[in-house]
């Protein structure tokens, strides 16, 4: 049982929250939630020991693991994946190197009788007792079915760690927490850099193997299916549920309404009572009444409505202009590098108007099949774009592209046309850029911010193909349900490069599938898609 007892965070004079307090019980699987900015990050940095907290304290048993995986983080270069992966057992291999010493000590000393030998094998003892707790494990068979889970190929496995990308190199972070089997297990977003197929392994090892977690992630169906348990950070405090993200959105819809109406008979109360106060103010007979009334109203704690809720903000593309009726056609489209074959013989064809999904494992030649529709590499076959095709492209690091001298509101005044220059405020406020934030310069802005800002970008521009490779890595729940329905309703062409299920669901009717070197077509949704999949997985297992 580890218990947090009446923390409490300032920020530059500001409370970012106080006097929080709960207790995570073994097989506790816990959603954290909130806005950004309400503190979830800095509360699991807290309980990781990452950081301090201004008041309070985190209680854990002696013995006790807590493994925490922060949203950026790189491993070391010099090592190999296998080796990077195997540094999750360095304690227990430091032990029985020392055990091993040890014996070889008592094996040559002769002094049996000595104080120092007794206390060699004292040490032993010890050491053995603390090593027996961990059982006995086949270490580099629990290494390598973890990074397979992750989405490794064994091939990958003397590779240096350099050679990956950032994403990669938190999935060998992940694999090191996971091989730690530790008492509680924090992960702050730790589905952004997974396929769909790493995520669902994910999910399946923290159901089944993992003791206690407390996870903070935007991909509502992950949550949904690994938590029991949801606690909402808001407003400098927290309520806690014992219940699923679904069924906790249910609950804070009904505390919201019930705040809502509180907070209304209250303002109504003091409205009725300032107006007794101004009326009788300097009558003789109501004095008493009437300063009975402003200490009344002096001492009045004022009900809040936690999080102005602005789900029903609808954002619109604007109207694209027509393209022809086959916006991307190709035929045999292949890439290699080198000797390296990433995919050969594509041969698709996206009608105006559809919605596609790009999804596979990482690697797999998604983004690279994007680079070849937006002319940026060499390939083979053919690929045609339809007449007037406009597209409106955004990359993972389309946040790196921004204008950094330019503030928050410059960057969307400066393309906004029409009509639309009269809702910048509510747009920037709909992906989380308040007042406060209008007048920032691009280049202080965190990396979500300004994923967040390119996406409002884009969100203005007039085009009719769109192509998004992971657009939804840095927006909470409520910003990406904003942004599906402007997808939905926007009337040209979308290829959606993505392992957000959530966010592909009921967006998409056609998925492309990566995989083997090959680019095959489904002309399903994503649902219907992942079912039939986990279907043949099962028979593929019966069949071995």
């Amino acid at each position: 049982m580890i218990s947090i007892d009446g923390l409490g965070v300032d920020f530059s004079g500001s409370t970012l929250f106080k006097d929080i307090s709960f207790v995570v019980n073994e097989k506790d699987r816990i959603a954290l939630m909130g806005k950004n900015g309400a503190g979830k990050s800095t509360l699991l940095k807290i309980i990781a020991g990452a950081q301090k907290a201004n008041f309070g304290r985190v209680s854990a048993p002696k013995d006790a693991i807590i493994a925490y995986l922060p949203q950026h983080l790189l491993t070391e270069n010099n090592r190999t994946v296998f080796e990077e992966a195997s540094q999750a057992f360095a304690q227990v291999l430091k032990m029985q190197t020392e055990i091993d010493e040890l014996n070889h000590q008592l094996t040559i000393r002769t002094d049996y009788e000595s104080d120092e030998y007794y206390a060699i094998i004292e040490n032993v003892s010890a050491l053995s007792e603390k090593l027996y707790s961990h059982g006995e494990l086949n270490f580099d068979a629990e290494v390598e079915k973890i990074l397979i889970g992750l989405g490794f190929e064994r091939a990958d496995f003397t590779r240096q760690t350099s050679e990956f990308s950032g994403g990669w190199r938190m999935r060998i972070e992940l694999a090191k927490i996971l091989l730690q089997n530790p008492d509680l297990i924090l992960l702050d977003e730790p589905t952004n850099h997974l396929d769909i197929e790493s995520v669902q392994w994910l999910e399946n090892f923290l159901v089944e193997s993992a003791k206690a977690v407390i996870v903070i992630s935007h991909d509502r169906t992950f949550v949904d299916n690994i938590t029991t348990r949801t606690i909402e950070v808001t407003m400098g405090r927290i309520y806690d549920y014992k219940v699923n993200y679904s069924k906790y959105l249910e609950l804070r819809k009904e505390r919201r309404e019930h705040q809502q109406k509180a907070f209304e008979e209250q303002q109504k109360m003091i409205a009725d009572n300032q107006e007794f106060i101004e009326r009788f103010r300097g009558t003789y007979s109501k004095t008493l009444q009437v300063q009975s009334r402003v200490k009344m109203l002096e001492k009045l704690e004022i009900l809040e409505v936690d999080e102005i809720d602005t789900s029903h903000l609808r954002l619109k593309f604007p109207p694209s202009p027509r393209s022809g009726n086959y916006p991307v056609i190709t035929e045999n489209l292949g890439k290699k590098y080198d000797e390296h074959l990433v995919f050969a013989n594509a041969s698709i064809t996206i009608q105006r108007g559809e919605k596609v999904a790009f999804v596979g494992k990482n690697g797999e030649g998604k983004s690279t099949f994007v680079k070849a529709i937006m002319g940026e590499i060499n390939y083979d076959g053919t690929l045609t774009l339809g007449h007037n095709s406009m597209i409106g492209y955004f990359s993972q690091n389309e946040a790196a592209l921004l204008d950094e001298s330019l503030t928050v509101f410059q960057t969307i005044d400066d393309i906004a046309k029409g009509d639309i220059r009269t809702k910048i405020k509510d747009i920037l406020g709909a992906f989380m850029f308040g007042q406060n934030d209008w007048d920032k310069k691009v280049k202080v802005l965190s990396g979500g911010e300004r994923t967040r800002l390119a996406m409002i970008k884009l969100l203005l521009e007039p085009v009719n193909l769109l192509i998004l490779d992971e657009p939804t890595n840095h927006l909470d729940m409520r910003t990406k349900d904003i942004l599906k329905q402007a997808l939905m309703d926007f009337d040209g062409t979308i290829i959606l490069v993505s392992h957000d299920r959530d966010f592909l669901d009921g967006l998409v009717s056609k998925v492309y599938e990566f995989g083997k070197k090959r680019v095959k077509e489904h002309l399903e949704g994503i649902r219907e898609f992942l079912e039939r999949k986990k279907m043949e997985h099962l028979r593929d297992l019966e069949k071995k």
